[in-house]
C-alpha cells in the first residue's frame, strides 16, 4: 500500500472519529455524564401560595373607603375615609369562600381570594399566584383600618392606596358619649306681693 494511500485512510478515521465524539458531546448530560438524554429544562419558580394572615370573614361588612399617594397624607386620608360611612363600601362573602369586591376599572364586583406568600405577605386578588398584576397587597390590618396598594404601578398611579375604615352599624356615625349633664339652676320665686287695702269710704253725713 503506498503512503499516500494510507495517509487518506487515516484522515478518513480522523474524521468519523471527530464526528462521533460531537455527536456523544451533543448528548451528554454534564450534571450526569453517564446519562445521554438532554437535561429538561427547569420549570419557572412561583411564588407558593401560603395561608393569609387573616380570614376573609374579617374583612366581610361595612367600609368608608378614601385613597392617598404620599405615606404622609395617610392619617388625614383615614379621617376622610371614616366620613364616607353615610355611602359606605360593602364587602360580602363570596359563594366559594372568597369575598365580593371590585377589581380596577370594573363597574361589577366579583369574588376574589385571600393569598398568603412569604414574608407574611397577604394578597386580595383574583385565583392565580399570590402578588400577580390584578392582585392588591395588604399594607395594613387590625380590624378597623384596612390597607391595600394596587401591584399594578400604572393602576396604583391612577388609584392610589385604598384606605377601608370600618363603620358602625348602618354605617351610622358613632353615638356621642352619654354623660350627667349639670342641672340648669332653678330660677328664684318670684316674691309674693301683698293685696292692696283700698281705703274704706268716707262716712256718709
Amino acid at each position: 500500500m503506498s503512503a499516500s494511500h494510507r495517509s487518506s485512510l487515516s484522515n478518513a478515521l480522523a474524521l468519523a472519529l471527530l464526528a462521533l465524539g460531537l455527536a456523544a458531546c451533543a448528548g451528554t448530560n454534564f450534571n450526569n455524564p453517564f446519562s445521554t438524554s438532554p437535561e429538561a429544562p427547569s420549570p419557572s419558580q412561583q411564588t407558593p401560595l401560603l395561608p393569609p394572615a387573616f380570614p376573609p370573614q374579617d374583612i366581610v361588612g361595612r367600609w368608608g373607603l378614601a385613597a392617598y399617594h404620599k405615606d404622609e397624607d395617610r392619617p388625614r386620608i383615614e379621617l376622610a375615609a371614616a366620613s364616607q360611612c353615610k355611602q359606605p363600601y360593602v364587602i360580602t362573602l363570596g359563594p366559594n369562600g372568597g369575598v365580593m369586591m371590585h377589581l380596577a376599572d370594573q363597574a361589577k364586583p366579583e369574588e376574589l381570594r385571600l393569598k398568603g406568600a412569604p414574608g407574611n405577605k397577604t394578597f386580595i386578588g383574583p385565583d392565580g399566584e399570590p402578588g400577580s398584576a390584578q392582585d392588591r397587597e395588604v399594607v395594613a390590618f387590625d380590624g378597623r383600618v384596612l390597607i391595600l396598594r394596587w401591584m399594578d404601578s400604572e393602576v396604583q398611579g391612577r388609584y392610589g392606596t385604598m384606605v377601608y375604615v370600618r363603620c358602625g352599624p348602618e354605617g351610622a356615625q358613632r353615638p356621642k358619649p352619654k354623660g350627667k349633664t349639670a342641672a340648669k339652676p332653678k330660677a328664684a320665686p318670684r316674691p309674693v306681693q301683698p293685696p292692696i287695702q283700698q281705703a274704706p269710704p268716707p262716712p256718709q253725713r
